[in-house]
C-alpha cells in the first residue's frame, strides 16, 4: 500500500492545473481552470503527504488563504477520493 501512496503523493506534488481540473472532474467535482491551477502553483515541489491528516490540514488551510474556502472544500473533497 505504501508504494500506491508513494505514486498518488508524487502525483499530487508535480500536478498541473489541468492535471487536477481532470481528475476533480473524473470524481464530479467542479473546479476552475483558475482555482486548479493556484491549487496546483501552491502543491508543486512541497512534498505534502496527503495521506498524513496533520500535512493535508495544513495544505487545506493554506489552499484556503490562496484559493478560497469553496476551493479548498472541493480540494479536500478530492483528497478524500484519493485515500479512500
Amino acid at each position: 500500500m505504501k508504494f500506491l501512496e508513494k505514486i498518488i503523493n508524487a502525483k499530487i506534488n508535480g500536478i498541473s492545473g489541468k492535471e487536477l481540473q481532470k481528475f476533480a472532474y473524473q470524481f464530479n467535482i467542479e473546479v476552475s481552470l483558475e482555482q486548479a491551477e493556484l491549487v496546483s502553483q501552491y502543491l508543486k515541489g512541497k512534498n505534502i503527504d496527503i495521506f498524513n491528516e496533520t500535512d493535508r490540514t495544513n495544505v487545506l488551510k493554506e489552499i484556503t488563504k490562496i484559493a478560497g474556502t469553496e476551493t479548498a472544500k472541493k480540494v479536500n473533497e478530492l483528497f478524500s477520493n484519493f485515500i479512500n
